[in-house]
């Protein structure tokens, strides 16, 4: 039987204030009633963090939530205390802000959940190539690069300006907001086209799928792994290679390596060294991840039942990252 979470999809203000009466996150293990995740937002971090929990709670037997924020209000608990445990921390979009709070020790990174990922400008697929089952013709067959947009307004019309395009930005309190602002602005669009940012990636994929399944040009910001990008046909658009000098200029540059790292809080080494010794072994890739996304978007399940189902499919994958009696315990809760 599964444990009862407690208080999952609490604030972070109200988590804060419910740790403080638990603990303050700097003590040894018996003070740690609970272990909480970070939860700043997107499906991806969803799903690993329901994999994560069902196996602390049905293997290592402790009590685990969840925390909402911002990335940077997040990563700050991560520091602090507040939040023990961070599944997917895109590190190169938060690159000063990691590298600062490795370096101070306030957090540790244990592994690599993944680092063949990708993100950028996307573009619907029949947009360039046309979709012939649909009976949609190529609407821009020249494009290829971040770049060209400059001149394909009209493909990607603004619903609320007739003037200009639109380009779909991230949520204003993603860290990755920033860039593509910049890009934005280096590439000139602002001369025939406009940034917009959805308050949500609830927001995105809505306005996305819209405007998919209407055969209509559409062109933003998203990335991979997601379960949009493995149920739909886009295109990344092209940039230069990579170059760090180039990038930190003035980012004309593809998106810079991003591996995708668990951390944790410097203390829970000492708090629960077992869940700290399994989350060092946990390691999964784009495809696999998109796999659970993938089951949401086709069968509407949540993250949770997502999450359920990837274990009861990949039980070869995650016993591995587990001692044998761990392993077994949770085989036998999840049937």
């Amino acid at each position: 039987m599964k444990k009862k979470r407690i208080g999952t999809g609490l604030s972070l203000v109200a988590a804060i204030a419910l740790l403080s009466a638990c603990g303050d996150g700097t003590g040894n293990a018996d003070e740690l009633s609970v272990i909480t995740f970070a939860d700043a937002g997107w499906e991806s971090i969803r799903i690993h963090n329901a994999i994560a929990q069902t196996i602390i709670e049905e293997g290592y037997e402790m009590d685990t939530d969840t925390t909402m924020g911002s990335t940077a209000a997040t990563v700050q608990g991560l520091r602090d205390g507040d939040i023990n445990v961070y599944m997917e921390v895109w590190t190169d979009n938060i690159r000063e802000l990691y590298d600062e709070s490795i370096e101070s020790g306030d957090i540790i990174e244990v592994s690599t959940n993944f680092d063949d990922n990708v993100q950028g400008l996307y573009v619907p697929t029949y947009v360039i190539e046309g979709d012939e089952e649909r009976g949609i013709e190529p609407l821009a067959p020249d494009l290829r690069r971040v770049d060209q947009l400059v001149d394909y307004p009209d493909v990607f019309p603004d619903p609320e300006d007739s003037s200009k395009g639109r380009v779909l930005n991230a949520p204003s309190d993603w860290a990755i907001y920033d860039d593509i602002s910049t890009k934005f602005e280096t590439y000139g669009l602002g001369e025939t086209f406009n940034l917009f940012a959805p308050g949500s990636d609830s927001g995105m994929v809505t306005d996305l799928v819209r405007a998919y399944d209407a055969g209509e040009g559409w062109v933003g910001y998203y990335w991979e792994p997601t379960g949009i990008t493995a149920k739909y046909d886009l295109t990344l658009l092209e940039e230069d290679e990579y170059n760090q000098d180039q990038w930190e200029e003035d980012r004309s540059t593809e998106f810079p390596p991003n591996d995708v790292t668990v951390a944790i809080n410097q203390h829970l080494p000492d708090q629960a060294p077992d869940v700290v010794e399994f989350l060092e072994n946990y390691e999964t890739s784009s495809a696999l991840t998109e796999e659970a996304l993938l089951y949401m978007e086709e069968d509407g399940l949540t993250e949770e039942e997502a999450a359920m189902r990837w274990l009861e499919e990949h039980e070869d994958v995650w016993t591995s990252w587990l001692p044998e009696d761990i392993a077994e315990k949770v085989v036998n809760a999840i049937k």
